[in-house]
């Protein structure tokens, strides 16, 4: 499933398809990507893409020149959505919607499953959609520092790492780079948020910077990967991470086995003695 890395890549791959090119026609099948919007307007975007941003893993994309006529696009990837370059029109798998450039090359959103969402929106209206208008901090967008990230969680109910993939608190931290950043900062993830002191927020802080510019130099890539992908012929993917989808392997610093739990339905890996849940968090 992407997290924030993968659609900051994506939002550049679509800057760079975009330079100097035009928006002349989509074509969108009728699938439940379209849900929460209208086909026939997403059938009418035309133009420049003018800005590209992005609020966590949301996509607010606008074309045309004047503000006026400005149309936007806001668009999820879902778990298995992506946006593919291709020189030509000829069919590719799994893509739902067409993105048609005045030099013959096609845009495909692709999404096997399709729980993707894209949604055609008069521009000005992009950032008050209720599904980004109610996003947290963005640590890209707004940077994070121990105080924000304090401000955010501390008072949260919930546990540490549940309360991290909170998306009204942190906007794009996912399930893999939450538990990555806990196993950087030696924080367990089923602490209280109020337990901890301005001193390991700081350093939650850092380490969720850390994760997401691994994440982005991982990700940066023509076409985003994602961690189960299939390798192509002849390669192999390896499990680049610290503790995710490691469950029973040693940490790869202490040995230790790394343990899973289930948390708000999602499953953490962790490692016991790096991130003890008795230790002392100054």
């Amino acid at each position: 499933m992407p997290e924030l890395p993968e659609v900051e890549v994506t939002r550049r791959n679509l800057v760079r398809w975009f330079a100097r090119r035009k928006l002349v026609g989509v074509e969108v099948d009728r699938t439940r990507i379209t849900r929460g919007g209208d086909p026939e307007a997403l059938g009418a975007l035309r133009g420049k893409l003018t800005h590209a941003d992005r609020r966590g893993k949301f996509l607010l994309l606008r074309f045309g020149e004047r503000a006026r006529t400005a149309r936007g696009l806001l668009a999820h990837l879902g778990m298995t959505g992506r946006f593919v370059h291709r020189a030509s029109a000829a069919p590719e798998r799994f893509s739902r919607a067409r993105f048609l450039l005045d030099n013959g090359a096609v845009l495909h959103f692709t999404d096997p499953r399709m729980f993707g969402q894209l949604i055609a929106l008069p521009a000005e209206a992009l950032e008050a959609h209720p599904s980004v208008a109610q996003l947290g901090v963005d640590p890209l967008v707004e940077g994070l520092s121990g105080e924000t990230l304090a401000a955010a969680l501390s008072g949260s109910r919930q546990a540490l790492k549940v309360a991290l993939m909170d998306q009204r608190r942190v906007a794009g931290l996912g399930n893999i780079h939450a538990a990555e950043a806990l196993f950087r900062a030696g924080l367990h993830p089923a602490l209280s948020p109020g337990r901890l002191k301005v001193a390991a927020y700081a350093r939650l802080a850092e380490a969720i910077h850390a994760a997401f510019a691994f994440g982005l130099e991982r990700a940066a890539a023509e076409e985003i990967r994602y961690l189960r992908d299939r390798p192509v012929e002849g390669e192999k993917l390896e499990n680049p991470f610290f503790v995710y989808d490691r469950a029973g392997s040693p940490c790869l610093r202490c040995q230790t086995p790394v343990r899973s739990i289930t948390q708000g339905g999602r499953t953490t890996h962790f490692c016991p003695t790096c991130q003890s849940k008795t230790r002392k968090h100054p």
